[in-house]
């Protein structure tokens, strides 16, 4: 008796179905959901998709805990109906405009706020600086803070800067109220970039067991 030849008309292939909404539940969950839908009495629609519920929940783990997760895995359960089920659940049924609204807007640190190489600590100090009366405590303070920046300035551009570029920005990032006292020198670049350097080389350098004494 000759095979019956392979009716290869009546194979249907997952690129000719409808596209999964949510496709983690797979195929069957989704039919299950368009069958809960044909169903014209309200009640049985309703045990038809609390029992969806339950499967979704062991196909894939509810997010949260509690009533939590319970209502995330019924939201998903109206996104795949297209929002059309009318059933009594345990939440109120989201809307479309739920899914499709943007989520607020972040509250990232504006371009003015950014404080570059100088670290965000620097504009801290420098508002101290502001709010301090003049006299010899804040001179002092100012040089310090000028050399905190020279030395943030090296630490990242790894390279030679004027003092009177530091003194220009200090002057500029605190709106003219810190200036640096006129003759004063900073410390040394080379100074600085060998100090840089050997905490580069200490950070990098793996750190060794010490071995234990008997």
């Amino acid at each position: 008796m000759a095979d019956s030849p392979i009716q290869f008309d009546a194979l249907t292939y997952n690129s000719m179905r409808s596209d999964l909404i949510i496709p983690e539940y797979g195929r069957s969950i989704h039919r299950m959901i368009e069958h809960c839908l044909s169903m014209a009495d309200r009640d049985q629609r309703t045990q038809c998709a609390k029992a969806i519920v339950s499967v979704m929940g062991s196909v894939v783990p509810a997010e949260g805990e509690g009533d939590q997760g319970l209502q995330k895995l019924w939201n998903q359960l109206h996104i795949m109906a297209n929002y059309e089920l009318d059933v009594d659940g345990p939440f109120p049924k989201p809307e479309p405009d739920d899914k499709a609204s943007k989520p607020a807007a972040m509250d990232y640190p504006n371009a003015a706020s950014r404080a570059g190489h100088f670290g965000k600590t620097t504009l801290d100090l420098i508002e101290v600086g502001k709010a301090m009366e003049e006299g010899e405590e804040k001179a002092v303070f100012v040089v310090k803070l000028a050399n905190l920046m020279k030395r943030h300035f090296l630490t990242w551009n790894q390279n030679t800067v004027e003092d009177s570029v530091i003194f220009e920005e200090l002057k500029k990032r605190s709106g003219g109220a810190l200036v640096v006292p006129e003759g004063t020198v900073l410390e040394g670049t080379a100074d600085i970039l060998r100090s840089v350097r050997k905490t580069s080389d200490a950070l990098a350098r793996p750190q060794k067991k010490k071995k234990k004494r008997r």
